[in-house]
């Protein structure tokens, strides 16, 4: 009776944390069953650069011919920052019909070609001038950036190591006050969140006329941390 209402209140304890998380797990004498929620925390290492090339014309001939010039003029502003082209990344291509829908009959009037291309960077200070001069280009139509850890396994384990050290804690804490002591880990289930944060592709803004100085909509501002939650449901054996 003692190790069943030992069990029962570490499940009470556990209850805020661990209600839409805890597992089934059938009670056994002796055990004590704690659920906790990790956090780990750390700066972003890594950049994605997003953005879409978009070109239209009469035909589809010349609309993927003027798409082609705008991915050479995209290259060329890579090459200028000291990136390789090739480290970019094709996500999507189309080359669609487009219609005049103001009359019944619909009429085709030209042809769309879009491309979405991603670019990783790990140095922050070349995302200024990419995404200026990329807009200065009138190149990309949008663009997004989104930062991330590059290391994310082993930010996830971190967050998972501060959760079991949590439920550890609250189960030797509810085994002292039983007058017993958490012997060893019978049972144990995981589960991590990335604290994604998605930026949205933004439209084209006209750019002013003259090419004066100005800083870039990123300069100066820190990049927001990147954050991995983790819960451990954790059951423990007592002496």
């Amino acid at each position: 009776m003692k190790s069943a209402s030992l069990f029962l209140a570490s499940l009470l304890l556990g209850a805020p944390l661990a209600s839409a998380q805890a597992p089934t797990v059938s009670a056994a004498p002796n055990t004590v069953f704690a659920g906790a929620d990790g956090k780990f925390e750390a700066a972003p290492d890594t950049a994605f650069v997003q953005f879409n090339l978009s070109a239209q014309a009469d035909n589809a001939k010349t609309a993927y011919e003027n798409a082609a010039k705008q991915a050479e003029q995209t290259r060329q502003i890579m090459r200028d920052n000291g990136i390789d082209p090739k480290t970019a990344q094709i996500g999507s291509y189309s080359i669609q019909p487009m219609y005049d829908w103001k009359t019944a009959k619909r009429k085709l009037i030209g042809y769309q070609v879009t491309t979405l291309v991603s670019l990783k960077l790990k140095d922050f200070a070349k995302i200024g001038p990419i995404t200026q001069q990329l807009a200065d280009a009138a190149v990309s139509e949008s663009q997004s950036i989104n930062y991330t850890l590059d290391s994310m396994d082993e930010a996830k384990s971190k967050a998972v190591e501060d959760a079991y050290r949590r439920a550890r804690a609250s189960a030797d804490s509810l085994a002292r006050a039983a007058g017993r002591s958490v012997v060893e880990l019978s049972y144990a289930s995981v589960d991590t969140f990335e604290n994604v944060r998605p930026m949205p592709i933004l439209a084209r803004s006209p750019m002013p006329m003259k090419a004066e100085a100005v800083p870039a909509p990123t300069e100066e501002f820190t990049p927001q941390t990147v954050s991995v939650t983790a819960h451990v449901n954790a059951l423990f054996t007592l002496k």
